[in-house]
């Protein structure tokens, strides 16, 4: 019976070393705005405007609020080939930036709530994970 009780002891332990509590919203939105500022404010600029006709906008984005994975396969893998932003075409290139998932989350829960984007819910690591490249 005390090995039983060891085992059981030692199984849980490790599973809930393993599973990690997703972040509140405001902690994630706060570490994606760290994130944002080191990868993305030099095209996407510090208000999200981007630059018409090269970079895309990112603030009352239509192609964001619309296409939530693939704009998380955007960030994570990079992104080539037209898409269209608030009515405007763009056909550039989006280089590979060497995001984990959590930070991929992270910059996508800032970017959907900043600028005037208001989104539900929260992009979790998971959804993320389950994003794979085209």
């Amino acid at each position: 019976m005390k090995q039983l009780f060891y085992i059981y002891g030692i199984s849980l332990f490790g599973f809930l070393s393993y599973v990690q509590p997703q972040k509140t919203i405001e902690k994630s939105i706060s570490d994606g705005k760290e994130i944002y500022q080191d990868f993305c404010v030099q095209c996407h600029l510090d208000n999200g405007k981007g630059v018409p006709g090269t970079f895309p906008p990112l603030a009352k984005s239509d192609y964001l609020q619309n296409n939530i994975e693939a704009s998380i396969r955007g960030i994570k893998y990079g992104q080539r080939g037209k898409i269209t932003v608030n009515g405007i075409d763009y056909d550039g290139i989006m280089s590979h930036q060497g995001l984990v998932d959590e930070e991929v989350a992270d910059v996508m829960n800032y970017i959907l709530n900043s600028w005037g984007n208001v989104t539900k819910g929260q992009i979790s690591i998971s959804q993320v994970a389950e994003v794979q490249k085209k």
